[in-house]
């Protein structure tokens, strides 16, 4: 069976945007490190679960990347990849989704995951989308949890779980720290 994958980063407050979505706190802590990471991740997967948000963001940037001249190989690369993915894009107000091999979805979430997990192929890999993260957690639908620690204290701004719905024990099954400070902690539900 595939593995639903939450990759998220996050402050160490446990915001994944300022109050205002913004994204700037990230700063100069990615790095080439870190580019290996997301590239090793989507490497391992074959479908992006994405919302609405989300999709916008990387259908507008992705596909351009293989061809900027200003584009770095491991961007080129990652960008290869994440193309030639399939997307799922979870959405009430999109209609149709126009990045290569994509498709909207406006039905039970739920349903639609637990089908995908069943599928053959490659895990599943969500990016942002915390409202699908969110609900995907109370379902109990998320197999792994991928959380890059950024050290920083935010004070607030959008958290990682909210709403969620009664208590949700995880397992750590390991940790990275990057040489940026970032740590990588990878966590499975405790009852798996």
């Amino acid at each position: 069976m595939r593995k639903v994958i939450v990759t998220m980063w996050v402050s160490l407050d446990g915001f994944i945007a300022g109050p205002n979505d913004e994204m700037d706190w990230i700063g100069g802590l990615y790095n080439e490190e870190m580019g290996k990471y997301e590239t090793d991740l989507v490497r391992a997967g074959d479908t992006l679960l994405l919302g609405r948000k989300t999709y916008e963001s990387f259908a507008g940037a992705w596909p351009k990347v293989p061809e900027n001249p200003a584009a770095s190989a491991g961007e080129v690369e990652y960008a290869n990849i994440v193309n030639a993915m399939h997307k799922v894009v979870v959405s009430r107000t999109l209609e149709t989704a126009e990045w290569n091999d994509s498709r909207v979805v406006k039905g039970n979430l739920a349903e639609e995951v637990a089908k995908l997990k069943q599928e053959p192929g490659k895990d599943v890999i969500i990016y942002g989308s915390a409202s699908i993260v969110q609900a995907l957690t109370n379902f109990d639908l998320v197999d792994e949890y991928q959380l890059l620690v950024h050290p920083i204290v935010l004070g607030s701004g959008k958290p990682l779980f909210k709403d969620i719905t009664g208590s949700h024990k995880l397992k750590l099954i390991t940790a990275k720290t990057f040489d940026s400070g970032v740590v990588v902690l990878y966590y499975e539900p405790a009852q798996k």
